[in-house]
């Protein structure tokens, strides 16, 4: 009889033969190794959780900060040569750490690095409203700066690896998140403060709650993925390295990103740099040039979710960016012509223009076949994309003290505008990095 039952599952279609039942009670130890094991049901709703809660803690950093800058460089006595170098620690920090991203993904994870990255961002957080030196403070800002940095280039490769088919409503999900916490930490941070005994110790520990809050959701999706790596290890084709993709300096649209993301990353620090002290010196009051400047920063919040969406459902994005380019030109048309009297409508033009980021992190998801060309993607348009916006606030800065007004500054700023919009078509373009390196799928 067990000779039987052998020769009768040898037959082609003894799985038909078999009964339901049989079938299931198979021990899962007979499953073949090309097999993967599927992800369990609950990692998708906490993916997005802790997608969205990383977003939020990406500018709160640099945010909060920016709202109580006066009493902290009065608090520890920092001369105006450290101020300055603590405003351009960002965007440093955002290249330099973000050049590793790669390689600690390819190491350990991009799951796992995000995780890591968010912490360092809380420990930063804790830490820097209880040092008392400007040396200390900047040290606690850039383990913060670190953490977002890789979480940064990090956060498209997560997408794109759990969400393929989803790429632009995810991206618009953690890049409104992203508004959302930049307008949130520059516009509460100050009556917070107020509110809690007007220390800014405490304004800035605040938001070291929000950041450990983050980590949470993130260790279960680490070590998921790290089971899943295990397993994958024991699968053909295991040996592949993980980050195999294109030689990314050999792509036109990686450098064609690049550059976009830097002269969008110019355009968008400028303005928060330099915006309220434009329509003060045209006689708008204080007040109501830092309402103007968190009109502009909030109409981030629901195009961040827009953009993505529109853009993952065309095959060519160069007229997105060819129309967020051309409102960042009539806004600052404006500004040279009417800055006082045409103020809020300068404010939202400025706005929607600078929504060229959460398109830009949409390109880099969709211009990129694999995961492992998303972070080498993602890494390179960003790394070089801060490097290239670093000098921009600073020469805009030494053109309205040495020309004593915004003329020539606003001038520069609307011609930068012209290379962005070209750049945004070449960028849009529909291909992928791998074809143009020549790499197979």
């Amino acid at each position: 009889m067990p000779d039987e039952e052998i020769r009768t599952l040898n037959r082609p279609d003894a799985a038909r033969a078999v009964p339901a039942p049989t079938r299931s009670a198979a021990p899962a130890s007979t499953r073949t190794p090309s097999q993967p094991k599927p992800e369990p049901a609950w990692l998708g709703p906490v993916l997005i959780v802790a997608i969205v809660l990383a977003a939020l803690n990406l500018r709160p950093a640099i945010t909060s900060l920016g709202a109580l800058f006066e009493e902290v460089r009065t608090g520890l006595g920092m001369s105006g040569t450290v101020a300055g170098l603590i405003t351009s620690v960002p965007a440093l920090c955002f290249a330099v750490f973000g050049v590793t991203a790669p390689r600690l993904s390819r190491r350990f994870g991009p799951a796992a690095v995000v995780c890591a990255g968010m912490a360092a961002v809380a420990a930063g957080l804790l830490i820097r409203p209880f040092t008392h030196d400007a040396a200390g403070f900047l040290a606690a800002s850039a383990l913060s700066l670190a953490g977002i940095a890789l979480t940064n280039v990090l956060l498209p490769v997560i997408v794109k690896r759990w969400f393929p088919d989803r790429v632009g409503t995810m991206t618009g999900l953690y890049s409104m998140a992203l508004a959302l916490g930049t307008s949130l930490a520059a516009a509460a941070t100050v009556p917070m403060t107020s509110a809690l005994g007007g220390s800014w110790r405490t304004g800035l520990l605040v938001w070291a709650v929000l950041a450990l809050v983050a980590v949470l959701p993130w260790l279960p999706v680490a070590a998921a993925a790290r089971r899943e790596k295990r397993a994958a290890a024991g699968r053909p084709g295991a040996s592949v390295r993980a980050d195999a993709g294109p030689k990314i300096v050999r792509s036109r649209t990686a450098w064609a990103l690049a550059c976009y993301f830097g002269l969008q990353a110019t355009g968008a620090y400028i303005t928060m740099g330099w915006l309220p002290q434009i329509f003060r010196d045209a006689g708008v009051s204080a007040s109501t040039a830092g309402v103007l400047l968190a009109v502009t920063m909030v109409m981030g919040v629901p195009l961040a979710f827009v953009i993505p969406n529109l853009a993952g459902r065309m095959r060519n994005q160069g007229a997105i960016a060819v129309t967020l380019g051309l409102f960042g030109l009539v806004g600052y048309t404006g500004l040279y012509l009417a800055p006082a009297a045409g103020a809020w409508a300068w404010a939202l033009l400025l706005g929607v223009s600078n929504c060229a980021f959460p398109l830009v992190i949409t390109m880099i998801g969709l211009r990129a076949k694999s995961p492992a060309g998303v972070v080498k993607l993602s890494a390179f348009a960003q790394s070089v994309g801060y490097l290239i916006s670093i000098p921009g606030p600073l020469l805009v800065g030494a053109l309205y003290q040495h020309s004593g007004g915004w003329d020539l500054p606003l001038t520069l700023m609307a011609a930068l505008l012209v290379p962005q919009i070209a750049l945004g078509v070449l960028a849009g373009r529909d291909r992928t990095i791998e074809d143009e390196c020549g790499m197979r799928d």
